[in-house]
């Protein structure tokens, strides 16, 4: 039988069926035959291609895979993008910083063909069964759309915000954390500003884009609500897929780029806030509770919520009124195009009710937390 028949033979075994010993038999075939190795990575690079035809990210596969296999898998995957990359056309710095970011690709001594085969198969029953997704640029899915300015270097302002941010995750000061938030937010909102200024007397004005941000266990409820908090203080939209473990968030390239920046790092805060407080209902006598944790992450993202949409608004008033100019006008007509993007990809969403939060004392805790990372205006540190 021809290498390519075995491989045939097990991927009908294995890929199609869902009897429970199916794994095992098409396993077998492919472990008592050493020259399958080459055509089961063709047909893995013919996955990962056809993957990116449906929407998906290199960000995306490996979270996917990361949450519903296991590490050997998550090699095995990041292995088969980079194999994939030098094939595809080129996708904009975004695709490339995912690619950058692609965990380490290096497989371990395998201890047999039949286990290592069982993971491979296993990995592309997962990629086989992946739905569409919703294109990220209207077009053509990978592009970006717009002025065609996604290649510029990073802006001082952005470079000033991440090390703003970097500051107030390291500190262990929560004063010097909020100051630090706030004075990033508030470059947030300035960088903003400029960028719309200068798209709307652009000969080709950018149009919105979109990005998927990862949204992990556990407590994904109110780390998306957080999220989208996020967005909406920064002129972004966002919606979450549960299932699939991200959010999709709609916006114009630099203010998709302070959306992530500053989600990140008021998870990273509020993560360490969480542990602190927990640490101290210890030493009072009470045990660690999942719904502390749930209940304090939910006010976490309610009150940082408040606090950034006042710091973006005020930062925005005050570059209107510092360049002279009705800014109104401008941000209006960007924020009807955010929103018809919007309605584009997701012509159909759902609300869902926060689940939960009944703890009080984690209620207050998070409420707490976040008045310390508040993003209100202050001056920054001496």
């Amino acid at each position: 039988m021809s290498t390519s028949r075995t491989v045939d033979r097990a991927f009908e075994t294995a890929l199609y069926d869902t009897a429970d010993d199916a794994l095992d038999t098409a396993a077998s075939l492919l472990a008592a035959d050493p020259a399958t190795d080459a055509e089961l990575a063709a047909r893995g690079a013919e996955f990962v291609a056809a993957a990116w035809r449906r929407g998906w990210q290199p960000a995306d596969l490996v979270r996917v895979v990361r949450r519903e296999l296991g590490p050997e898998h998550v090699r095995s995957v990041a292995a088969l993008i980079r194999a994939q990359a030098p094939r595809d056309r080129p996708r904009g710095p975004r695709w490339a910083a995912q690619l950058d970011a692609l965990p380490d690709g290096a497989a371990p001594p395998r201890t047999d063909r039949f286990s290592h085969a069982g993971a491979v198969l296993e990995l592309y029953r997962l990629l086989l069964r992946l739905p569409a997704l919703e294109p990220l640029v209207a077009g053509e899915t990978g592009e970006k759309a717009g002025g065609g300015r996604e290649g510029r270097p990073e802006s001082r302002a952005l470079a000033r915000i991440r090390a703003l941010l970097a500051k107030a995750e390291a500190t262990g000061y929560p004063q010097e954390a909020e100051a630090l938030s706030a004075k990033a937010q508030e470059l947030m909102a300035r960088h903003s500003v400029d960028e719309a200024l200068l798209s709307a007397h652009a000969p080709s004005p950018d149009a919105p884009g979109a990005c998927r941000i990862g949204v992990d266990p556990p407590y994904e409820q109110a780390k998306a609500v957080l999220l989208d908090a996020v967005a909406d203080a920064n002129h972004c939209r966002a919606v979450w897929n549960e299932p699939l473990g991200f959010s999709t968030v709609v916006g114009f390239e630099a203010d998709l780029e302070a959306v992530e920046l500053l989600y990140t790092s008021l998870l990273v805060q509020a993560e360490a806030a969480m542990t602190k407080a927990e640490a101290a209902q210890r030493a009072g006598g009470r045990g660690r509770t999942k719904t502390f944790r749930q209940s304090f992450l939910a006010a976490y993202a309610h009150r940082a919520g408040t606090r950034l949409r006042a710091a973006a608004e005020a930062a925005t008033a005050d570059s209107g009124s510092a360049a002279d100019v009705d800014l109104l006008p401008v941000l209006a007509s960007r924020e009807v195009a955010v929103t018809e993007r919007l309605e584009r990809m997701f012509p159909e969403t759902t609300t869902t009710r926060l689940r939960g939060v009944s703890d009080a004392a984690g209620w207050t805790e998070g409420t707490r937390a976040a008045d310390h990372a508040r993003v209100g205006r202050h001056r920054p540190l001496a």
